[in-house]
């Protein structure tokens, strides 16, 4: 999104980035993503975007975001996909299936891997194929 208000990398090769952390920051992106939509698409009050936006971001609905989606991704962002999905979580969900959560934690480490590679237009094309679903929802 915005390249230069990310610190450079210290020439860290962003494939050893644990997926975690990725996911960490696209939960963000995720969520900041959506919220923004409803704000922008609907004149409704604060606490109404709320609960709409908490519909979207869990873990059931970005599973099938992430469905949505799977036939335009790259085979780079397959595979970062994929470190996600595997990736080792010292927590349980608790209000989530464990297939759905490790897709969600796919989708995150997905989105924060673009984000932080700079890759605001890719980012664009995902969030307007996933906007589709998101207005069906």
């Amino acid at each position: 999104m915005m390249k230069e208000a990310i610190p450079e990398i210290n020439g860290i090769d962003i494939r050893t980035v644990p997926p975690l952390t990725l996911a960490y920051i696209g939960d963000s992106v995720m969520d900041l993503f959506v919220r923004t939509y409803f704000a922008t698409t609907s004149h409704e009050a604060v606490s109404k975007l709320n609960n709409r936006a908490v519909k979207v971001v869990n873990a059931a609905f970005q599973a099938q975001l992430l469905e949505s989606i799977d036939g335009m991704l790259t085979d780079e962002e397959k595979d970062i996909v994929r470190r996600g999905r595997n990736a080792k979580s010292q927590t349980k969900p608790k209000h989530a299936d464990v297939t759905d959560y490790r897709l969600a934690t796919g989708l995150e480490a997905l989105l924060g891997y673009l984000f932080i590679m700079g890759r605001s237009q890719r980012l664009c094309e995902i969030f307007a194929e996933m906007k589709n679903v998101i207005t069906q929802g």
